[in-house]
């Protein structure tokens, strides 16, 4: 497997991604967006999954160089700036986007983005833009819309959702569900029974928090990933 870190911009802002690819030859690229917490090792053992599946991935950056958070508190302050901000943050991923084009490994035609939390929230954003990608999966995302609708989405939307997620209410999925209805997505959510936010994340262990790791819902999201991967590539 060949691994990269790969510094690249926003106008004035240095953002740091991690690169992983397996292939001899081009793949399809899938850019992977952080949690709140930002870039790190989770995003980085998800490139290095995909590299595995056969993909190139791009773990990317939208806070900046080394700008992470360790405490909720911190991750709060971090995350609540791009939330205010979508143009914003659309613009990073799109940075990350081009990024992982310009690598060698990837098929500049063939890409997907998938998120996890916040970076659920990330992904949707990118399909919500009408971005010229394959794809994306948002896991335990936030669904709330920004006003950057293009009027279409191109992409085929997959969104993996805890039940029971306090960041995500039933309102909210059905506000998401018209949403998608309403300009015309191929788009699907799976919902898990008796499951709440970061279900993907092994470390997530905050049960009265609503954050709690499921074995069974990630491996059920996982494996529905991978079934939108093959399909759009």
């Amino acid at each position: 497997m060949t691994t990269r870190t790969i510094e690249y911009t926003d106008g004035d802002t240095t953002l740091e991604g991690f690169f992983a690819s397996e292939v001899s030859s081009t793949a399809p690229g899938v850019l992977v967006c952080h949690t709140w917490a930002g870039q790190g090792d989770f995003e980085d053992g998800i490139a290095r999954s995909l590299a595995e599946l056969g993909y190139a991935a791009l773990a990317g950056d939208v806070y900046g160089t080394g700008v992470r958070g360790s405490t909720p508190e911190e991750n709060a302050a971090l995350l609540q700036p791009m939330l205010d901000d979508r143009a914003l943050l659309l613009r990073r991923l799109e940075a990350g986007i081009e990024c992982l084009r310009a690598q060698p490994e990837v098929d500049e035609s063939r890409i997907a983005v998938i998120g996890f939390c916040f970076g659920g929230l990330c992904a949707l954003d990118v399909a919500r833009s009408g971005a010229d990608v394959r794809g994306v999966v948002s896991f335990h995302g936030l669904l709330g819309s920004p006003d950057l609708l293009s009027g279409e989405v191109s992409a085929k939307v997959l969104a993996l959702h805890g039940w029971d997620d306090p960041l995500a209410t039933p309102d909210a999925v059905l506000a998401f569900a018209n949403e998608m209805s309403r300009v015309g997505a191929d788009w699907q959510m799976h919902a898990y029974g008796g499951t709440v936010h970061a279900f993907t994340n092994p470390h997530a262990a905050d049960a009265d928090g609503g954050m709690l790791y499921s074995e069974t819902a990630a491996s059920r999201a996982f494996q529905a990933m991978r079934n939108l991967l093959e399909e759009v590539f």
